[in-house]
């Protein structure tokens, strides 16, 4: 399906939006259950124990960013339901293709995505 606003292929786009939503659930699922469901207890060495908390750091990171790009699929997914995928959140213009295919979640046009990331009200 693609809109009038621009010429943009959301059903190709709804597509991968979903095919990474199923391989993001997957690494959530195999995360929590290393992060949340320890089946050993800790070594008894304090070295191994540092080790072992330090890789519990990075799960825990990487279980909360792929949490975070969920829920930015989750909301495109939506936007798209509703009709308003591919219209910049803030100033309501169309986000180019290119940057929809690059970044299928994204909510800002390029120019208020750059005045975001530079800090502008």
């Amino acid at each position: 399906m693609s809109t009038g606003k621009n010429s943009i292929d959301e059903a190709a786009l709804r597509t991968t939006l979903l095919e990474q939503r199923a391989m993001l659930l997957d690494r959530v699922r195999r995360l929590d259950k290393d992060v949340h469901h320890r089946e050993e207890p800790l070594p008894a060495d304090f070295a191994e124990q540092a080790v072992e908390l330090e890789n519990q750091e990075v799960l825990e990171a990487l279980d909360e960013d792929a949490r975070q790009e969920l829920r930015q699929i989750d909301r495109a997914l939506r936007r798209m339901d509703e009709g308003s995928y591919g219209e910049c959140a803030t100033c309501g213009a169309a986000i180019a293709p290119q940057r929809l295919q690059a970044l299928p979640w994204a909510t800002l046009c390029i120019d208020c995505a750059s005045l975001a990331e530079k800090g502008a009200p």
